[in-house]
Parts: C-alpha cells; sequence; structure tokens
C-alpha cells in the first residue's frame, strides 16, 4: 500500500478541488491534473496522474472518480498513467437531462476516448466499477477496438440479470438491492432525499460495505457536496430510470446477444457480488477470469479492499497480453 502521507495527498485534492484552493502532492508522480471536455454539448469531468500506458478507470454511483483515490497511487507506482472519467451526471461531470441508457453512455465514452487520444491501435486498459461497469461492457461491446482489455467489478450486467423473483426478498438480499426499486421510482426518491443526502449516502456505504472504517468521514463529506449539487441526485437515480424502463431492457437484450472478444476480468466482493459476474459474463465473453475478492471485502472494492484488488488488476495484466 502507498505510504499515508500520499493517501492523504490524494484525498486532499477532493478538498482543493470543492474549495478551489491549490492541491499538494506527495510528489509529481502523484500529482492529480483535473481537466473538463465537451462531448456532443454535455460537459465531462476527468483527472489524470502518472505516466506511462494509460488505464481509464470509472466510478459507479453514488461515488465519483475520488472512489478511485486509494487505488491511483498504486498504479502510478506500477507506471501507468492514471485516467478517470466521471460519467455524466457523477462527480463534477455535468448532470445532464436525459442520456443515462447505455447505449449514449457506451457513445459518450467512445467519443471521450476520441477527442482525448487515449485509445491509439489497440485500444486503452479500463477498469470499471458498479454502474461504471454497466457503461463499459457497453461500450466494449459496442467499440471493441477501443479496449485492450477490461476489468468489471461489483455489478450484475442489465441484460445477463436472472429475472427478479416474484417473493419479497429475505431481508439480507434487501438491504444490498433495495435502490433498484426506490431509485427508479418518478420524482418521490428526489422529494424525499433532499436535504437528507449525506444520511441516504451514509446508509448506502454502511449497509453496502463490509470494511465500513474505509469510507471515512472526509469521503462521505465530499460525495454529499457533490450529490448536493442541482440535478446530481435526480442524474444517479436517471441511470436506474433509463436502463431498467421497457427501453433500457430492450437495449440491454440487444447487446447480451453480442460478444466481448477482449480479454476480460471480473471481480465481486466476498461479500458483495462474488463470482456471480464471472458467471454472468462467461456466457459473452471469449477470455473471462475471475472471481470473488476477499475475504471481508464487500461491495466497494476500490475503497474497502484498494491492495487486493490493485493485485488482481496487475496480476491479470501481466498474465494476459493484449489480443492482437
Amino acid at each position: 500500500m502507498a505510504s499515508f502521507a500520499k493517501m492523504l495527498a490524494i484525498a486532499a485534492v477532493a478538498t482543493a478541488f470543492a474549495t478551489n484552493a491549490p492541491a499538494q502532492s506527495a510528489s509529481n508522480s502523484d500529482q492529480i491534473e483535473h481537466h473538463m471536455v465537451k462531448i456532443e454539448g454535455t460537459r465531462f469531468h476527468y483527472v489524470t496522474a502518472g505516466s506511462g500506458d494509460p488505464v481509464l478507470l470509472i466510478p459507479g454511483w453514488p461515488e465519483s472518480w475520488i472512489a478511485w483515490r486509494k487505488v491511483v497511487p498504486l498504479l502510478v507506482h506500477a507506471g501507468r498513467r492514471v485516467v478517470i472519467l466521471d460519467p455524466r451526471g457523477i462527480g463534477e461531470s455535468e448532470k445532464a437531462i436525459g442520456g443515462y441508457d447505455l447505449d449514449t453512455a457506451a457513445r459518450d465514452l467512445h467519443e471521450f476516448l476520441a477527442v482525448t487520444q487515449l485509445a491509439p491501435s489497440g485500444g486503452i486498459d479500463i477498469v470499471a466499477h458498479d454502474i461504471g461497469s454497466w457503461i463499459a461492457q457497453a461500450h466494449a461491446v459496442e467499440y471493441p477496438a477501443d479496449v485492450k482489455r477490461l476489468v468489471l467489478t461489483e455489478v450484475l450486467i442489465p441484460g445477463l440479470i436472472p429475472p427478479p423473483p416474484g417473493a419479497t426478498p429475505p431481508d439480507a438480499t434487501n438491504l444490498k438491492s433495495w435502490q433498484f426499486s426506490f431509485n427508479r421510482l418518478n420524482d418521490l426518491p428526489e422529494t424525499l432525499v433532499q436535504g437528507h443526502e449525506r444520511a441516504y449516502l451514509t446508509w448506502i456505504y454502511a449497509t453496502k460495505s463490509t470494511r465500513t472504517y474505509a469510507i471515512d468521514p472526509a469521503a462521505i463529506d465530499e460525495y454529499t457536496r457533490q450529490y448536493s449539487a442541482p440535478g446530481a441526485m435526480r442524474a444517479g437515480f436517471d441511470w436506474y430510470r433509463a436502463n431498467f424502463d421497457d427501453a433500457g431492457i430492450a437495449q440491454a437484450k440487444a447487446r447480451a446477444t453480442k460478444r466481448l472478444t477482449m480479454p476480460v476480468l471480473a471481480l465481486g466482493g466476498s461479500d458483495g457480488v462474488g463470482d456471480a459476474l464471472r458467471a454472468t459474463i462467461a456466457s459473452t465473453a471469449d477470455h473471462i477470469q475471475g472471481g470473488a475478492i476477499g475475504p471481508g471485502c464487500g461491495h466497494f472494492l476500490p475503497e474497502e479492499c484498494p491492495d487486493e484488488l490493485t493485485a488482481a488488476i496487475l496480476k491479470f495484466w501481466q498474465a494476459t497480453p493484449p489480443m492482437k
């Protein structure tokens, strides 16, 4: 694990960004730089750190680029240039009205890589978490030439998810999955959560994590700031609305007929989805590895288990040369 000083330096960048103050880093190699780019009229925020062969990280919900703050120095130390993209509606990216379906999200990612010239011949390594994995899988299916190797973590992919049981789920399952139904409701989630963003987010982090201490008060402060911004909660809920309505499900079923041709690593937390992600992806992936990380790893792998996650990614890259 990187030194505590480096961890503080990475975490301090979020506070500096929020207050427009200059951020201090432990070294130039760890310095995080912020960028904005406009793609088809929508502003996207991304950060970069390090030098070398680029790797793109995509966070999930309700997180942002800071979800990767503990992984960044580990990848930089391994000689990689790290790029983290906030998808639309997440973090500092624009809270657009619409465009949260995965066909649009895949096109967003493709255009981002084209504008930033991050995916030369042979593609770029992509590592994604939660709904970031929805986006990365959809993008890899539609634009395989963009992707060198793909790492998906802690999610089940729309179109490949088994149909939900008709009966009321048991309490343990309900704690982990209740937001899928709640977030899809029109208007009510925004009404109930407004002014209570910190309580809402804290509940999610606490119930879906095992190492609850890993998402500390400073991180929750920053997530609360980001998701209290106008339109932020609505945008987060729209990811669920857009991908589980009739049109979203039709898109997902169409994607499920297409194959992932690049090497894929599918990882779940031992206390999260476990091996289910690898098992569901296996039916559509030509070159699949993965399983469960643990013990003691919940849903928020980049924050709870950064060492274990990074070690698995580096091992995957080392053992899996890019496809020709």
